[in-house]
């Protein structure tokens, strides 16, 4: 059955972006803060990523072709690692911009006006945030769970500085404003950080997660056990939402071609339906040669 597309997730994330970059510069032009400054710089980060996102998901939904016989998926992992970049890049500036304005601090204006424009932006990201971890999640897409957690993270950066300027304002003390901004900045640097490492792992064909492992070694000692076949050189990799598995089966002596066809039929037929987006690859081999050995380990 043919996956359901998620590019109209990528879209909601577009207009969530382009609104919140408005509520955020607006913000920032009636107080001043630069705490909201560095809020609306990733927003900016926020509206280049959910078009990477967008670019992305048309490439990767695009069926396989003569060159691309696996399909497109790991075009996700560039996306993330685009989306990774970006936010370290958005960090390194905030904390420039929070570094000058510690040393030339500055009173804030207006602020609770300020502050209700960006409350309202974050409640925007929540909301959407949520919506592109959970079909992220759902249909194995990094592209979206790294877009998702982006706009989380964008989410906590707002309430800090929501925090942040809301103190300075009571408070009268300028320099907490960028010193909350140099926080956030910090905070978003390090969640790009883990995207990166994230997009680097899928793209050195990483093994699939050691949950789904445990499934997959569990039906195969399964029919080890009712069917008196044995199996060894088991390996998996990683792409996007699909998943690689090569094993090798070996089945008694005396079973025929047939026999061993069918039987192992009915195993990848069950390793398809308890892992979603598994293609499975087997070696059949006789049990008692030596030479079926070789490679076990």
């Amino acid at each position: 059955m043919k996956n359901p597309s998620l590019v109209r997730y990528a879209w909601l994330s577009v207009g969530a972006a382009l609104a919140t970059i408005i509520l955020k510069f607006s913000a920032f032009f009636i107080t001043g803060s630069v705490g909201l400054l560095s809020d609306a710089l990733e927003g900016i980060v926020n509206l280049v990523a959910a078009f990477v996102a967008l670019m992305t998901l048309k490439v990767v939904e695009q069926p396989p072709d003569q060159t691309h016989e696996y399909g497109h998926d790991k075009a996700g992992y560039f996306s993330a690692g685009i989306e990774g970049t970006l936010i370290v890049v958005a960090a390194v500036t905030i904390l420039f911009t929070s570094i000058n304005r510690l040393l030339n601090p500055q009173p804030i204006e207006q602020g609770g006006i300020g502050l209700f424009i960006a409350g309202l932006a974050a409640v925007i990201n929540l909301f959407v945030g949520q919506i592109l971890l959970r079909t992220g999640k759902e249909h194995r897409s990094i592209t979206l769970e790294a877009d998702g957690h982006h706009l989380m993270s964008d989410v906590w950066s707002s309430v800090g500085v929501i925090v942040g300027v809301g103190l300075a304002v009571i408070s009268g003390i300028e320099w907490i404003d960028p010193a909350i901004a140099m926080l956030v900045g910090i905070k978003i640097g390090w969640e790009g950080i883990k995207i990166l490492r994230r997009s680097m792992a899928g793209l050195m064909d990483t093994a699939m997660p050691a949950d789904e492992r445990t499934i997959l070694e569990n039906i195969l000692d399964r029919y080890q056990e009712r069917e008196g076949i044995e199996w060894h050189g088991l390996r998996t990799r990683q792409s996007g939402a699909l998943s690689f598995v090569d094993v090798h089966v070996l089945t008694p002596p005396d079973w025929t071609v047939q026999q061993a066809h069918d039987l192992i039929e009915v195993l990848e037929l069950d390793i398809a339906e308890q892992l979603p987006g598994a293609t499975v690859n087997t070696h059949i081999e006789p049990q008692g040669d030596p030479a079926a050995m070789a490679d076990a380990g």
